[in-house]
């Protein structure tokens, strides 16, 4: 049997912020975060939601759009480093709330690269046959771990999720998928509430966010460029046969110089960001939904995914949609 991927759904919490909330307590304004980064708001949970919230509101939403009866799940692969607990896991919280009692539950934490390793899990056990029914969800509530004091990054981050059904089939549609990591830049971006080191150089243990905004722009577009083409090649592909691009909305400025690295309009590129910031985990699911609601994403499209960030890691593939 092959995975393929059927049903799609996402939530964001009900409460918008614009870029004018920032200016009331540190130096920053609307036009120099749009210029910067691309986003113009971004959602926030409530003091009482959580992960676990969303990722549900996600599934329930999957369900719904596609008549999907997710009663019969095999197993839960949640992304997401904003964890509602250590333990139990978020996707143990969401089986027992979807009343799933024999799903294996997990949770993945490689930050932005968290969804694609999901889907690149959920295919090997399809294809092993080991399950038959997975579900995907990349969430995260990071309003909760932002460094309101940090102007330049307490701006980029919002909450959100996103969630797809992988179901064993004869004709799949998930291609050949890469996934790695780099440890050696973990220090650039972290959020640690305990170890106060990361590869022999302090860091700050404050359970808040902490980026090297600089350094991962560098790295993400020099190796993100690097790793698209290495994706085209395994799925025997070149940047003409892809339909939409679907990066981590991290930045737009990171986004367009990937594009240009690769040899793709920009056009071409479905985005989150814009309307719901940086959501790490969320923000692939986010794009990929809003690309298939408005209509732009069609049945036989090749979508490129690609998510890359804290870890330092990175995780990608290719899906026919529809199909």
């Amino acid at each position: 049997m092959q995975a393929k991927i059927t049903a799609i759904g996402a939530y964001a919490p009900e409460q918008i912020i614009d870029n004018h909330y920032f200016e009331g307590f540190i130096e920053t304004s609307d036009e120099w975060i749009q210029s910067r980064t691309g986003i113009k708001t971004r959602h926030f949970a409530r003091q009482n939601e959580y992960t676990g919230d969303l990722s549900e509101k996600a599934a329930l939403n999957l369900a719904k759009t596609y008549g999907k009866d997710l009663s019969d799940v095999d197993f839960i692969l949640l992304a997401t480093v904003s964890h509602d607990h250590v333990m139990p896991s978020v996707a143990a919280v969401l089986q027992h709330r979807l009343g799933i009692r024999q799903a294996g539950a997990l949770d993945v934490a490689a930050a932005c690269a968290g969804f694609g390793y999901g889907i690149a899990l959920a295919k090997s056990m399809i294809e092993s046959g080991m399950q038959r029914k997975v579900l995907v969800i990349g969430a995260e509530v990071l309003s909760k771990v932002i460094d309101y004091s940090d102007r330049t990054s307490c701006i980029l981050f919002g909450d959100g999720a996103g969630a797809v059904l992988v179901e064993a089939s004869e004709q799949g549609n998930i291609g050949a998928c890469i996934v790695g990591a780099e440890g050696s830049g973990g220090q650039d971006l972290y959020l640690s509430n305990q170890s106060t080191m990361i590869n022999g150089e302090p860091i700050k243990a404050s359970g808040k966010i902490y980026q090297n905004g600089r350094k991962v722009f560098k790295w993400a577009v020099n190796r993100m460029t690097e790793q698209a083409k290495v994706l085209l090649e395994k799925n025997n592909l070149t940047i003409n046969d892809i339909d939409w691009f679907v990066p981590h909305s991290a930045n737009m400025r990171i986004i367009e110089a990937i594009c240009k690295g690769i040899g793709l309009p920009v056009e071409k590129a479905l985005e989150s960001l814009s309307v719901y910031g940086n959501t790490s985990s969320a923000s692939i699911p986010l794009a990929l939904n809003e690309g298939v609601k408005s209509g732009k994403v069609k049945k036989g499209d090749k979508v490129m995914l690609l998510g890359f960030g804290g870890g330092l890691s990175y995780a990608g593939t290719v899906v026919e949609w529809g199909v």
